[in-house]
């Protein structure tokens, strides 16, 4: 279900399940943290875009799955490693949503650095009308993309978003046609200033730490690019 290729300076990683929605069973979640540990995602590309075949992104769990659960708390904890996977990825991971992105899809979304949805993308965490909630990190992370108002709103009600309310609260940064494109604008940037900005930005330490780290990457890229700085001061 899970397909990766390189193409250029972007990795694609695509949900490759589309008669169910690209719905995740536990297997494909074990494939999909794999993808993005394997020494490919390590030393490839400096993007990875995370995307679905067909006409979603990710419908979420797959509920026969979800159904047939003789211990939930380790299904949560293996999408919760998933989405620790796709956040801690040294490359910087662009989500295209084109169609759907429901449940744990959302949650897949919320680990990526950059969201992106086409026209016709939906977002929703509809586990609420089934007693249940989003335990792949989305109590988590929602909180830090979207304001706590909108996000208890957006989760609490089960409600859909349509990419312009989506980009309205902060879930998503653009609505473009090709998330791809947006992919190949963030590739074309220095690798190493790309991963450095995503190093610190994920940075969850104490901010004087946190500040410490960002003036010293600072220092070293400064000197690993001077030459391309005083060129371009002189142009």
């Amino acid at each position: 279900m899970i397909r990766t290729r390189t193409d250029g300076d972007v990795r694609v990683v695509t949900l490759d399940r589309p008669e169910a929605r690209n719905a995740l069973r536990p297997a494909d979640l074990t494939a999909l943290r794999e993808a993005f540990a394997e020494p490919e995602a390590e030393e490839g590309p400096p993007v990875t875009l995370l995307r679905g075949a067909g006409d979603a992104f990710c419908a979420g769990a797959d509920l026969d799955a979800v159904a047939a659960l003789d211990d939930p708390e380790s299904f949560a904890r293996r999408g919760q490693r998933v989405a620790a996977a796709i956040e801690e990825s040294p490359s910087v991971v662009v989500c295209g949503i084109d169609g759907a992105a429901h449940g744990g899809g959302v949650e897949l979304a919320l680990a990526a650095d950059v969201r992106v949805a086409t026209p016709r993308a939906t977002l929703a965490e509809p586990g609420v009308s089934l007693g249940l909630f989003g335990a792949w990190g989305g109590t988590v992370r929602l909180p830090r993309v979207m304001s706590e108002g909108d996000a208890l709103d957006f989760a609490l009600s089960g409600r859909v978003l349509d990419a312009d309310a989506a980009l309205r609260t902060g879930l998503v940064s653009r609505v473009v046609d090709d998330p791809r494109s947006v992919a190949d604008e963030i590739a074309a940037g220095e690798s190493d200033a790309l991963a450095a900005i995503k190093r610190r930005m994920r940075d969850r330490r104490e901010s004087g730490t946190q500040e410490d780290a960002e003036a010293a990457t600072f220092a070293d890229l400064h000197d690993a690019h001077a030459d391309e700085i005083a060129r371009l001061r002189g142009e």
